[in-house]
């Protein structure tokens, strides 16, 4: 349980602070200032608070996953589970997305569309080529008899690959949504927002993917013991 409350305590921080650093929380008509500075005061657009909104459930989902995954590996029936080489190279792969979206999002605010169009296709096929080797990893525990029943540690692993999956899926659909509508023209001030958007939900899926890749190959079990030791 304290770790799960760490762990939801870690995710409110750091939504608070993007939330501080949109200015959600400022007063326009209490500023004074130069023209530029009430520019600078717009309200925070709903779809970055909706999307602040989403990434905390979605923070506490995988919180809760996390402390069952913790609860449940004190169990006399719990086996380690050996992780691929792959998901090493899957790692690197997802932080190159999700570096190509802060490049996208860069070149978009420079205005040069060229370039941000070609970030935004690099982060799709990055992302894309992630999932696939996911499943190249699964397929590669089952075939070395890691299945479901055989052990709990498997049906974790599979669970939290297979959650943060899903939420990789919608990061795409998102992408191809906002490279349908980037494709031709100028990058307007709606797209802008649609790639700032994606860039954000990129990021924090690849926190909580190195989150995830500590966890399940052992590492997070030290810092464990040692915050144990602390608050003993």
């Amino acid at each position: 349980m304290s770790v799960m409350m760490v762990f939801l305590a870690a995710i409110a921080a750091i939504i608070i602070w993007w939330l501080a650093q949109q200015r959600l929380a400022s007063r326009p008509w209490l500023e004074v200032g130069h023209a530029h500075d009430h520019r600078r005061s717009q309200p925070l657009p709903a779809e970055k608070v909706g999307l602040g909104v989403f990434l905390a459930v979605v923070g506490s989902l995988f919180a809760l996953s996390i402390s069952a995954y913790f609860m449940r590996m004190a169990s006399s029936d719990w086996g380690a589970l050996p992780l691929p080489g792959l998901l090493w190279v899957n790692t690197g792969v997802l932080a190159l997305a999700s570096l190509a979206l802060h490049r996208t999002r860069i070149e978009a605010e420079r205005q040069h569309d060229d370039a941000a169009r070609t970030a935004l296709l690099m982060a799709l096929a990055a992302g894309l080529a992630f999932l696939v080797g996911q499943l190249f990893a699964w397929r590669t525990l089952v075939g070395s008899g890691y299945v479901l029943a055989n052990n709990p540690a498997n049906s974790f692993f599979y669970m939290l690959t297979g959650l943060h999956g899903l939420h990789i899926i919608g990061g795409l659909a998102a992408l191809g949504r906002t490279i349908a509508r980037v494709r031709l023209g100028a990058l307007d001030r709606r797209a802008r927002l649609l790639i700032e958007l994606c860039a954000i939900y990129w990021h924090f899926m690849l926190v909580v993917w190195l989150v995830l890749f500590v966890l399940l190959s052992g590492w997070a079990n030290e810092v464990i013991d040692f915050c144990r030791q602390l608050l003993t």
